[in-house]
């Protein structure tokens, strides 16, 4: 391994050494695992995933209450397996998360379908399985679903989705529950879609439905939604529409920047849903993704060089913009600590990838200790949104992922290979016209 020269470089300062601690994940020594797995590779701890479930299960205790895991934060077959063996649903958005979730044991009567852009196609093959119910945003969409379900003569039980109008405070990218958003529909026209739901007589309409956003730090926005949501819910009971599920979403926050991020406990955010919603006698639905991956996962990679510039340092690593999009697409912020237990001398970097972007920087003058080619460093809280929104940019492959148990690992998706990443193309020979 390269070691740094004892000339100090630019961007060191005085500080004291720090020791650092990130040497083992779930039992397993990392140091290790990265000899045996080549670098950057994605790895999880099932310990945490099953903490996270059954401290919501918990807090959920004396409710009917179905917790659905959004398919979309991490698609891993294995990690749908987990979710599945605990006793999970899934809420998806495609049909290809459909098949993932069928795949990994997930029941089709435990399944919601969410998401503005549900084709015929897709309608089709949910409903020819049986899942539990629809999350429709959209008038149109609701003619389709009737449309469809008639043809197979069978009845679809549907949610309407409201969007409240409510700030989650949160990322613009990721707010998906005010009037802008293009998200669900107002209670107004969902008012006129239970004064016609006689007329769909394919579709069942008895279910509500909200998602006002990710990463939400603050209980009051789940307070805010909930409580439009129960006003609605208790009108349209009184105007004679029984309501039989209300699925309140998800949007828990996690901490992604230790001492700023501040999550809303399960036992908080319970309690708001429980007393939003005090004398509702049918089935809740909850659709967690983020917060019972994000926390659970890292990423692992080298540096592959310092790189000294006039005006800051660049640290470059093995991983890049495509094994983790989130800090180009967000700004967001991850935690970025050495795997190692030795005192060094701080350092400032702008921590980068070898992708050919600006954008593919990781943080901005991020001070850590001083590293050197080849250390080993982790990425924190990446098990959302990592693998799930990675890509193949700059012909790089997709990077493995790895389960950890107690000291024990195995592989859930190995690295991509060339051939694999190009299977799908070919020369253009076969000319036709349209």
């Amino acid at each position: 391994m390269m070691k740094t020269t004892s000339a100090t470089p630019a961007g060191t300062t005085d500080a004291s050494a720090t020791p650092t601690s990130h040497s083992h994940f779930d039992g397993v020594d990392l140091q290790l695992l990265a000899e045996r797995i080549a670098t950057p590779f994605h790895a999880y701890s099932a310990s945490a995933i099953h903490q996270r479930i059954e401290a919501l299960k918990t807090a959920l205790v004396g409710l009917d209450a179905t917790i659905c895991f959004a398919v979309k934060a991490n698609p891993n077959l294995a990690i749908l397996q987990l979710m599945a063996n605990a006793g999970l649903g899934a809420d998806i958005v495609s049909v290809g998360e459909l098949r993932r979730a069928l795949n990994a044991g997930m029941p089709a009567e435990r399944i919601v379908f969410s998401g503005v852009g549900k084709s015929a196609d897709e309608i089709a093959g949910a409903l020819n399985v049986g899942i539990m119910r629809f999350n429709v945003e959209s008038l149109d969409e609701l003619h389709t679903l009737q449309r469809i379900a008639r043809a197979q003569e069978v009845t679809a039980r549907a949610a309407v989705r409201i969007n409240p109008d409510v700030d989650a405070q949160t990322h613009a990218k990721i707010s998906t529950g005010k009037s802008e958003n293009k998200f669900g529909v107002s209670i107004d026209e969902a008012r006129r879609w239970f004064a016609q739901r006689k007329s769909f007589d394919h579709v069942q309409l008895d279910g509500l439905h909200v998602h006002i956003g990710s990463q939400i730090l603050d209980v009051q926005p789940f307070r805010l939604a909930l409580a439009r949501v129960a006003a609605f819910w208790r009108e349209l009971e009184h105007a004679g529409h029984p309501i039989t599920s209300i699925d309140v979403g998800g949007g828990l926050g996690v901490c992604y920047r230790a001492g700023v991020d501040h999550p809303v406990s399960t036992t908080d955010y319970v309690a708001a849903i429980r007393e939003a919603l005090a004398g509702f006698r049918g089935r809740l639905l909850l659709e967690p993704g983020r917060w019972l991956v994000a926390e659970a996962g890292v990423l692992l990679t080298r540096v592959i060089r310092v790189k000294p510039g006039t005006e800051r340092n660049f640290l470059i690593l093995d991983a890049a913009m495509n094994d983790l999009l989130r800090p180009s697409l967000y700004d967001a912020w991850h935690d970025i600590v050495p795997v190692s237990d030795q005192p060094r001398p701080m350092a400032t970097y702008d921590i980068v990838g070898p992708v050919c972007e600006t954008g593919d920087t990781f943080a901005s003058a991020r001070e850590l200790p001083e590293c050197a080619a080849g250390d080993l460093l982790l990425i924190k809280a990446t098990g959302a949104y990592g693998t799930s929104m990675a890509s193949t940019y700059n012909s790089r492959p997709l990077a493995a992922e790895v389960l950890l148990h107690q000291g024990r690992y195995a592989v859930i998706r190995r690295r991509q290979h060339f051939e694999e990443m190009i299977a799908g193309e070919q020369p253009a020979r076969n000319w036709k016209t349209p």
